[in-house]
């Protein structure tokens, strides 16, 4: 570490002696964070000046009219708004002038609205719609950024010209609503009045109708009190009829008796005479009192029956009038369907008892036309009875005259009188039977006017129910008034028709709430644009700064602490710089959430992308430059700097996570826009593994790559035009067992090479043909393929690049092994005091690219840097006198001690150790570099180790040598 010190110290003070390079030292530390300061100005506020991207509109609209809306001119209207919009710059003009200034980009697009757009948008209101549309014009070839723009604007246009439209139709609508809720209203309320006024006649109608049911069933307990004594008469008209029968009956017998008595009455005519006419005169008085019973009990029944058909027509007469009364009422209509229903069901009921009452009136009046028949029969056998006693009087009258002579005529009397008597016995059988049945039908009425008085009671339930919901009905249609609904009804006419228009058009209103707010883009874009110049910084740094170190004033020092001396440098650099960079954009304004820490995250940053650009510039060299460069062109898309890395091709999706910029990117947003858990502890460990792997590359790879570079700088240097630096190579260059075939046997070393290298030889031009045109032709095939597949050309770029690599990487083996055949035959060349020295490492040459092909050279025994001494002689001897050894550790010319720092050539001097600079000019004619050996086939073995590899610890002095 001390040794890396010096190193750092060394440079610092070859940079502050020679004052010439402060400008570029200042260079490198401004030109990086220009980029970030003007990149970050200019994308400050870029959507504030928007006014200024110009589109065209043109309205060719000519209006609609409708009856819902009136007249509607929408084109007109959105002009009107877009002269008070000045978010892009509208520009109004003709048809042809517009498409004219968008292919000529005097405007980025232009809007035009076609002659029937409002009839199209007012055909929704006429069931015939047809969808209104706006044509859009867009110059996409004027702007990446612009069509995006006005995509917007064209998109606001659609959505005003919706939102307008929305508007009037809803004002009209909500209009209408309103005013039918004012005419609803109205009749609500004289529907309301109407209805109260029909529940109270529909009351007062139920009230009559329980009224006359209440008549009816005391009609009815009066008809069967009627009918009670009816039956009850009619039972003791037939006791008495039976009687009559009885009497009868016996009269018969007596006349029978009578009749054969006559033969034996001649003798005691005259008793007889007298005990006849007294039985007769007797049986008749019986008779005669049992006809008048009957006759009266037979008219006191019909007297009932015409009672009771009085009641019962008034009970139908009174059924009547409900049943018109109720269908009155269900005719006007206006009740609850579920009363009208129950009202239905009781008014079908009555009519069915009415009609069951009818048929027994009219039973009734059949029954009482059957008695008063009854009454006339007796009545006429009564009169047949007392004309058949007044004969019978009559003949016993003249028998006593001639009961002798009479005595055919006195037998010819009891005859018919017998027969009189059979008759009336007879039709007093046929009035028993017609008494019974009455007494039946009697009975029948009486239960019809049991159940009618029933359907009555439950017929004044009903309607004392149906009067009860009435009242109810009545209370809920004045309890309307005060009802949700009736209020809802309210708030409907009293609807603003303006305000609902503007809700229905504009009906969610977005509460934005920005989670770490960013208060400019320029803020949001910093984090990338710093990333970027830190980036740009540190790969400057490589290409104006040498990234080998020589040993002046510090030899002996390893590969190691060389390169930790030189990052020290390269890291002081870099910290300046992200201080610049940090602290400009703090006075530029870029919001942050702690500066110090948005300070301190740009140092750690730099000293990351320092890191890993240096380990790989140094391990590759100019190839190791290439890749910092394609690593920031694919981190710019790939790192989330600019979109969302979920906008981007799978590809970059897929690098996303293993690219620096991410990370670093990240670490400087939480210190932009605010800190949200350990996330600013996780980037910036991850962009720590970055650099642990970057020092794994510099201080342990870079030794197994340092002959590839070695020979990468010498193809380079050879070419008078690159620049090329010096390679610290760890070991000899030669393999070791080369080196000592050739102390013990040269000729054999001579033959085994030919005969090693003759194959190679004769295939070398054709690989490197094969290798270019496969190369070539290959890069042409996967850029046809991502020209014609346009969704996997950044994988196709991706393999397109590695392709390239494979590619290359088998020129570099390829040139490796061709070298390693000339370095062979360089040992062949050699004397057997070099190598000796090449064995043992006292004189090693080592380096390569400029050194190399200037005649100068870097070496290193083990893992030291050494000079070498610039009076050998062989591979690697000094140039001539008065060159500068580029990049050589070569000490000052006695003759420079006492020059001025200040002098031109102190300061060239200072450029030339530590800055890169073109490659030193050809030594000068007469010099003592000698002629390169021609090469000579011999058996450098490939596949054996260095002589480097053959060391335990490569960090320590190879045996025989000394450390420098």
């Amino acid at each position: 570490m001390r040794k890396s010190v010096q190193v750092f110290r060394r440079d610092v003070t070859r940079i502050f002696r020679a004052r010439r390079t402060w400008v570029i030292v200042i260079g490198v530390l401004l030109t990086p964070a220009l980029y970030a300061w003007f990149n970050i100005t200019a994308f400050w506020d870029p959507y504030a000046n928007t006014g200024n991207i110009k589109v065209a509109v043109v309205n060719l609209d000519e209006g609609a009219t409708s009856d819902l809306t009136g007249h509607v001119d929408v084109g007109a209207q959105v002009v009107d708004q877009l002269h008070d919009d000045h978010q892009l710059g509208w520009q109004f003009m003709g048809d042809d002038e517009a498409q004219a200034a968008v292919r000529s980009g005097d405007v980025y697009a232009a809007i035009v609205i076609p002659k029937d757009f409002s009839s199209d948008l007012l055909s929704i209101t006429t069931g015939t719609f047809t969808q209104p549309a706006l044509t859009y014009f867009v110059n996409e070839k004027a702007s990446a950024i612009a069509p995006k723009i006005t995509d917007v604007g064209a998109a606001g246009i659609d959505s005003q010209i919706s939102s307008t439209f929305i508007e009037q139709v809803a004002e009209a609508a909500t209009t209408e609503l309103k005013d039918a809720g004012d005419s609803v209203e109205l009749k609500l309320l004289n529907a309301k009045n109407d209805g109260l006024n029909a529940f109270d006649q529909a009351s007062g109608s139920i009230a009559s109708a329980r009224q006359g049911i209440a008549d009816m069933k005391a009609g009815i307990a009066r008809s069967r009190g009627s009918l009670s004594g009816a039956q009850t008469t009619l039972g003791d008209v037939d006791q008495t009829l039976g009687d009559v029968q009885t009497a009868l009956a016996q009269a018969q017998a007596i006349v029978a008796q009578a009749q054969t008595d006559v033969l034996s009455f001649t003798d005691a005519a005259t008793n007889a005479y007298v005990q006849g006419a007294t039985l007769l005169a007797d049986a008749s008085a019986q008779a005669h009192v049992s006809i008048t019973q009957v006759t009266q009990a037979l008219g006191q029944a019909g007297t009932r029956i015409d009672t009771a058909i009085a009641d019962i027509t008034a009970v139908t007469d009174a059924n009547a009038a409900a049943i018109a009364q109720l269908q009155d009422l269900l005719d006007a209509g206006g009740l609850d369907p579920a009363v009208a229903a129950q009202l239905q069901q009781v008014l079908t009921a009555l009519e069915q008892q009415n009609q069951a009452d009818q048929q027994l009136l009219a039973d009734l009046a059949t029954l009482n036309t059957d008695t008063a028949g009854a009454v006339q029969a007796v009545q006429a056998t009564a009169d047949a009875l007392n004309n058949a006693v007044q004969g019978a009087q009559t003949s016993a009258g003249t028998l006593r005259d001639a009961l002798t002579g009479s005595l055919p005529a006195l037998t010819s009397a009891t005859a018919t009188l017998s027969t009189s008597a059979g008759g009336f016995s007879a039709a007093l059988d046929a009035q028993r039977a017609q008494l019974t049945q009455a007494g039946t039908l009697l009975t029948g009425l009486d239960a019809q006017l049991v159940a009618t008085s029933t359907a009555l009671d439950s017929l004044d339930g009903n309607l004392a129910g149906i009067q009860t919901g009435l009242g109810d009905a009545r209370t809920d249609v004045l309890a309307l008034g005060s009802a949700s609904s009736w209020k809802t009804l309210g708030t409907v006419t009293g609807l603003d028709p303006q305000q609902i228009a503007q809700f229905i058009a504009t009906p969610v209103d977005v509460a934005e709430h920005a989670v770490f707010p960013v208060d400019s883009y320029g803020s949001a874009m910093a984090a990338l644009f710093t990333n970027l110049s830190l980036w740009i910084g540190a790969f400057v740094m490589m290409v104006i700064f040498k990234v080998e170190v020589d040993t002046e004033g510090v030899e002996p020092i390893r590969v190691r602490e060389a390169y930790v001396g030189r990052f020290l440098l390269f890291g002081t650099l870099g910290v300046l710089q992200a201080i610049v960079v940090t602290v400009g954009d703090l006075i530029i304004g870029v919001q942050t959430a702690n500066a110090a820490a948005f300070v301190g995250t740009g140092i750690l940053i730099s000293l990351a992308y320092v890191s890993i650009i240096y380990a790989l510039c140094v391990s590759f060299g100019h190839v190791g430059r290439g890749l910092c460069v394609l690593l920031v062109i694919m981190q710019i898309p790939g790192a989330s700097g600019l979109y969302p890395i979920e906008l981007m091709p799978q590809f970059f999706r897929n690098i996303y996570p293993f690219l620096p910029f991410t990370y670093g990117i990240d670490a400087m947003r939480e210190t932009i826009a605010g800190f949200y858990g350990a996330h600013w502890w996780r980037f910036m460990g991850v962009l720590g593994i970055f650099v642990v792997l970057a020092w794994v590359l510099g201080l342990v790879l870079r030794r197994r790559l340092a002959n590839l570079n070695r020979l990468f700088n010498r193809e380079i240097v050879a070419t008078d035009l690159l620049i090329g630096e010096d390679v610290q190579v760890i070991g000899r260059g030669y393999r070791l067992s080369d080196v000592i075939h050739a102390l013990s046997d040269r000729s054999d070393f001579r033959s085994r090479l030919d005969r090693r290298s003759r194959h190679f030889t004769e295939r070398y031009p054709t690989l490197l043909r094969v290798a270019l045109l496969t190369g070539l032709g290959g890069m042409v095939v996967l850029g046809l393929i991502a020209w014609l597949v346009h969704e996997q050309s950044a994988t196709l770029l991706f393999l397109w690049m590695l392709w390239c690599l494979v590619v290359i990487a088998f020129l570099v083996v390829l040139e490796y092994v061709n070298h390693s055949f000339e370095a062979a035959a360089e040992l062949a060349g050699m004397g057997d005091a070099d190598l000796r020295r090449a064995m043992h490492g006292v004189d090693t040459v080592s380096s390569g690219g400029a050194a190399e092909a200037s005649g100068g050279a870097q070496h290193l025994v083990g893992d030291d840097l050494t000079t070498p001494d610039p009076t050998e002689s062989g591979p690697g001897a000094a140039t001539a006198a008065g060159e500068p050894d580029v990049g050589a550790a070569s000490t000052p010319d006695a003759s420079d001690a006492g020059a001025d720092p200040d002098t031109v050539d102190s300061d060239t001097d200072e450029l030339t150790r530590l800055f890169a600079d073109d490659p030193a000019p050809a030594p000068a004619a007469g010099s003592a570099v000698p002629p390169e050996p021609e090469p000579e086939p011999a058996g450098a073995t490939e596949g054996e180790p260095d002589a480097e590899a053959s060391d335990d610890d490569p960090d320590a002095p190879r045996e025989g040598g000394e450390r420098a």
